[in-house]
């Protein structure tokens, strides 16, 4: 559960600053050109921190697939979404977009921790 909201945060705190860097930085000639430099950077950084945290998931998985856990916690993703759809809210991200974001994100753990169960008999 906290490891989930510092993600979030994370993540958010990465954002702003990068939207304040290049708020600061003088704007080349062609802003279209220049936003699109600007969302491929936080798109690196988001692909950065996803990876960072199925490296987490696949600690958690060895650790369920060694003490017979299953992959699926119901309630626990359910504590994670909602908690996810009030942070995003705030930020004025849509229930959907957060919910479609946070389900894809939980179904590729969902994969990798089932992975490593067969692999952990």
């Amino acid at each position: 559960m906290k490891l989930n909201k510092c993600l979030f945060l994370a993540i958010t705190l990465v954002l702003i600053s990068n939207i304040r860097v290049f708020a600061q930085s003088n704007q080349p000639s062609n802003p279209l050109e220049s936003n699109r430099k600007k969302i491929d950077s936080l798109d690196k950084q988001l692909i950065e921190l996803l990876a960072s945290r199925e490296l987490i998931v696949k600690e958690i998985g060895i650790y369920k697939a060694k003490n017979h856990i299953l992959p699926l916690q119901p309630s626990r993703f359910q504590q994670v979404l909602q908690k996810n759809i009030a942070a995003g809210k705030k930020q004025g991200l849509s229930q959907d977009f957060v919910t479609e974001v946070f389900n894809a994100i939980h179904k590729e753990s969902l994969r990798m921790e089932e992975d490593i169960k067969a692999l952990n008999p």
